[in-house]
């Protein structure tokens, strides 16, 4: 056998003299890392510092160390690419990797910050005012008529098309995360929790197991390209309907689910044969225009009595002009997905280098459709690594009328960010279909967690809006006025429209 030049990333450390030998280590790895012979053997690499291990250990005897390998330093080849190379030369394959992107790009959120109300503006406590976050997902109208009401006040006349957007309690929804790349137990709890806060779920490309039908209600159903569990009856279920054309994290190309993945549960939710590859194509084989995306938008109206369908696209160079046509095909929402979005598996190589910032993207498609006069007529959807309300109210100040979280929720279910997704051997039971693992996620302990998430973060978010002077979401949204760069060359700051501290 040859010998590997890639050495373990980490080292796990075992203290033997408080170690209880009960081998609890041994039962909760999914990947193997330990072998027990009369005490617990760690095999460093296996270790994907998951630290599923150090959280259940009850003698807290296990640390897990990175491997400071001393490699000669070389400020054109990093150590990560000679890793890369080495690994390639002996596998001859691409690199495949999970989770959003790792790489020191600039975030742009961190270098923002909000205004507050001082003295001539008073600003609000949220403890005793009313505070509205309530935000409606949609196409709204041009224009309302009014009229009499009989009781000397006035009422909407006619139909304003509002009654088909879709009510949520608070700006904040969770991300598309499909039935197979993550477990069932993960999607029962993100309909739980989704059901409790008022909100929505997003069934990714993999359809809905039955098992979420009472939660219809909250629930976005996917149509991707590989069109997996899409039938009329999943179309007619679903709170809306989202065409995915792109995904943050790998922009341009299609998915893969390897078929260790597709047990029979995932097989008869996605439709698709047991033990077989989900190959999702990289574009939808029925559009390559403008005009097709419009004849499916409306075939998929008029087979859901006319729900609201949005579309999703990675933010991509010319997002903007992108947006533009996508809202004049007739999507009531544009899902705007970052770069630094995360995913079950990707190529490490489309991850880590393409697509742009979402702060750029959002900023750039929400000026574009007001400079066209069509804002009114599509919601923006912002992800792409929300990390906190922070992150929620200042995308929502950029123009997102609502915000993504996928990745924040996963690390409110146990999730370490070992970005190990792919391998289908989540210790936290979260990216698995291993029943022995998957079972370790009780879906009301998740959803308690992931409400108790949603809970936070928008008191949070109110608490802002107090400290801006402004008691609805609704009269931050858009306005960068209220933001401020520090440390953003004036380009950045041109694109988002937003001044530097001190102006």
């Amino acid at each position: 056998m040859q010998q590997t030049f890639v050495q373990p990333e980490f080292r796990v450390k075992i203290d033997y003299d408080k170690c209880h030998k009960c081998g609890r280590c041994v039962q909760q790895c999914g990947w193997g890392v330990y072998d027990f012979n009369e005490r617990p053997i760690p095999h460093d690499e296996k270790c994907r510092a998951c630290h599923r291990c150090v959280t259940y250990c009850p003698a807290h005897c296990i640390t897990i160390e990175k491997n400071t390998l001393a490699f000669r330093d070389n400020d054109n080849w990093s150590t990560d690419a000679r890793k890369a190379v080495w690994k390639q030369a002996e596998t001859g394959g691409v690199l495949l990797t999970s989770m959003g992107n790792p790489r020191p790009y600039e975030r742009i959120f961190d270098k923002l910050v909000l205004d507050a109300c001082q003295v001539t503006n008073p600003s609000i406590d949220p403890l005793r005012e009313p505070m509205e976050l309530r935000t409606y997902l949609g196409r709204k109208s041009d224009s309302v008529a009014v009229e009499p009401n009989g009781t000397g006040g006035f009422k909407l006349a006619g139909s304003t098309g509002l009654e088909r957007n879709v009510k949520l309690d608070t700006p904040i929804i969770f991300a598309p995360m499909s039935y197979g790349s993550v477990s069932l137990n993960v999607h029962r709890s993100l309909a739980m929790a989704a059901e409790r806060c008022g909100i929505l779920m997003n069934t990714g490309e993999g359809g809905l197991h039955e098992d979420l039908y009472p939660y219809q209600d909250n629930v976005i159903v996917q149509v991707a390209s590989g069109r997996f569990g899409v039938s009329p009856e999943y179309l007619q279920r679903g709170a809306a309907i989202e065409i995915k054309i792109g995904q943050g994290a790998k922009p341009g190309i299609g998915g893969h689910l390897p078929g260790e993945k597709i047990d029979r549960e995932v097989s008869s939710t996605r439709m698709i044969p047991q033990g077989s590859d989900a190959i999702s194509p990289a574009p939808h084989h029925d559009i390559y225009s403008i005009e097709d995306l419009r004849q499916l938008i409306y075939a998929l109206k008029e087979a859901s009595g006319y729900k609201t369908v949005g579309v999703k696209i990675a933010a991509v160079h010319n997002v903007a002009a992108i947006a533009s046509g996508i809202v004049r095909a007739g999507a009531d929402y544009i899902y705007l997905d970052g770069f630094k979005g995360g995913t079950g598996a990707a190529p490490q190589v489309i991850r880590d280098h393409i697509g742009i910032p979402i702060e750029i993207a959002l900023a750039a498609v929400d000026q574009r459709l007001r400079d066209e006069g069509i804002r009114n007529q599509t919601s923006i959807i912002a992800a792409g690594s929300i990390r906190s309300s922070a992150d929620a109210a200042k995308a929502i100040a950029l123009g997102a009328d609502v915000v993504a979280i996928g990745t924040a929720t996963l690390l409110a279910l146990g999730c370490h960010l070992c970005q190990s997704c792919h391998t289908g051997k989540c210790s936290w039971g979260i990216t698995t279909q291993k029943p022995e693992l998957t079972r370790r996620i009780d879906p009301e302990w998740g959803a308690e967690r992931l409400t108790n998430l949603i809970h936070a973060w928008s008191h949070e978010l109110q608490e802002i809006l107090g400290a801006l002077g402004v008691n609805a979401v609704e009269s931050l949204r858009g306005s960068r006025e209220r933001l401020r760069s520090v440390g953003l060359d004036e380009q950045t700051c041109r694109i988002l429209g937003v001044k530097p501290a001190g102006l």
